[in-house]
C-alpha cells in the first residue's frame, strides 16, 4: 500500500507541475460545478426530446438520486479514510501548484470526478441510441474535470481514478434503476 501511494504522489506532483499560470483560469472554470449547467441543460432538453415528458421526469428524479448517492458515498470515503489532500500536505507545499480557491480536508475519494462520471455515464446511455458520439464527448467532459482537480492541486490522481470508477458504477447503476422502473409502470398501463 505504501508503494501504491507513493506512486500516486510522483504521479500527482509530475501532473500538476504541468500547469502553468496562464492556464490556471481556465482550469478553475472547468472545475466548477456552475460552468457544467449550460450542458445540463442541453442533455435535459435532448432527454424530453426522446423520452417524452413522463420519461424526463423519471430520468431526472433517477439523476438527481444519483448525484446525492455518488456524493454521500464519496463523503463516507472521505470521512472514513481520512487521507488529507495534496494541498494539506506539508511536504507537498513547496513542490506543488495550487491554483485552487480553496482546499478541503480529505480528498479519498474525489466528489467532482464521481458526480461528472456518473452524469456522463447515466446520459451517455440515456442518449446514445439517438447520439453515437455522446456518449463519448460526456466521457471526455467528466475526465477533463476529474483532471482539472489534479491539475488545481486538491485532489491525488488516485482520489481521480477512484472516484471515475464509482461514479460509472453508481451512474450505470441508476440507469438500469429508471429504465426498470419506466419499463414496469409503462408494462402496468
Amino acid at each position: 500500500m505504501e508503494e501504491l501511494l507513493r506512486w500516486d504522489t510522483e504521479f500527482f506532483t509530475f501532473l500538476n507541475s504541468l500547469g502553468s499560470e496562464p492556464w490556471d483560469g481556465f482550469w478553475q472554470l472547468v472545475t466548477l460545478k456552475w460552468t457544467s449547467i449550460p450542458l445540463y441543460t442541453i442533455l435535459l432538453y435532448l432527454i424530453y426530446k426522446h423520452h417524452g415528458l413522463k420519461g424526463t421526469v423519471v430520468i431526472a428524479i433517477a439523476a438527481a438520486l444519483m448525484v446525492t448517492a455518488t456524493d454521500q458515498l464519496a463523503n463516507l470515503f472521505k470521512y472514513g479514510i481520512q487521507r488529507p489532500r495534496p494541498c494539506q500536505v506539508e511536504e507537498l507545499q513547496a513542490t506543488i501548484r495550487f491554483a485552487a480557491e480553496r482546499c478541503g480536508r480529505y480528498g479519498y475519494f474525489s466528489a467532482h470526478a464521481a458526480s461528472s462520471m456518473a452524469t456522463a455515464v447515466f446520459a451517455g446511455l440515456l442518449l446514445r441510441n439517438w447520439y453515437r458520439y455522446m456518449p463519448f464527448l460526456l466521457l471526455f467532459w467528466a475526465v477533463l474535470l476529474g483532471y482539472s482537480r489534479i491539475y488545481l492541486g486538491v485532489h491525488y490522481p488516485l482520489d481521480v481514478i477512484t472516484g471515475m470508477a464509482f461514479g460509472g458504477l453508481i451512474g450505470w447503476l441508476f440507469f438500469q434503476l429508471q429504465w426498470w422502473y419506466r419499463r414496469r409502470t409503462t408494462s402496468a398501463l
